[in-house]
């Protein structure tokens, strides 16, 4: 797939993992979107860098459906295309997994809204968009922990797991024109997860088979596989997280 001239629009893209994925759809020729919630001052960083020309900033948060669903707008009338769409927003706190009182209800709501309800209002907004262009992908970033039950605490495992499951059900629905596909990495060496040290990821890391820590431009180059190269795969969870699931 030549993505020369086509747009991508990524949520959480001032993260690591949204802004390495950013970084490399530029270089291949794309103008990006770089969505963003809080982090308004890195986002317009991220932009600044990129490759190429024809790319902003965009305000997306993810509890904001209407929000949302202006930036399709936006992108519609100044781009007229969507070509690639990146659900990398997310959100999450450590909470050890026995604590169950500190899993409070207003942190699994927050969870769930910014890592499950806000993909799919994302999806729901761009999808007449991309139904125009001759071969679109949505690409959601997911997490190992959806398959281990594991992760910073547990309804953020619960929340990547159902990512998986919308990326199976819209995978179904939105082909032939719209291929889905979801993006599965261990942990990361970013700060996407407060109060995770460097040091953690990294013992972590040295009991998996490859025995290191998976770069945020590694899961970004497996975006690209699945964007540019697996043109007849959708609906499947793509690991990028060492063999930590061994």
């Amino acid at each position: 797939m030549n993505l020369h001239g086509k747009v991508a629009v990524i949520t959480g893209a001032s993260g690591g993992i949204g802004s390495a994925t950013a970084r490399r759809l530029a270089d291949a020729g794309c103008h990006v979107v770089v969505g963003y919630n809080s982090r308004a001052a890195e986002a317009e960083k991220v932009v600044a860098d990129l490759s190429g020309s024809g790319h902003r900033a965009a305000r997306m948060p993810m509890e904001d459906t209407a929000a949302l669903r202006e930036v399709a707008a936006m992108v519609e009338r100044e781009y007229g295309r969507c070509d690639v769409l990146v659900n990398s927003a997310g959100f999450t706190r450590m909470i050890p997994h026995a604590d169950l009182e500190a899993l409070t209800d207003e942190l699994i709501d927050a969870i769930f809204v910014a890592n499950v309800r806000g993909p799919f209002a994302t999806i729901r907004a761009f999808v007449p968009l991309m139904k125009r262009s001759d071969d679109a992908v949505i690409v959601n970033i997911s997490s190992g922990a959806a398959i281990t039950g594991g992760g910073s605490n547990i309804a953020y495992g619960g929340s990547k797991a159902a990512i998986d499951a919308m990326t199976k059900s819209l995978a179904r629905v939105l082909g032939p024109n719209i291929r889905v596909v979801a993006v599965s990495p261990g942990a990361v060496d970013t700060g996407f997860v407060p109060g995770r040290t460097s040091e953690m990821v990294e013992r972590a890391a040295q009991r998996t088979p490859l025995k290191r820590m998976v770069q945020a431009d590694e899961v970004a180059q497996t975006v690209m596989a699945a964007v540019t190269l697996m043109t007849a795969t959708t609906g499947s969870i793509l690991l990028v997280e060492g063999g930590s699931l061994l």
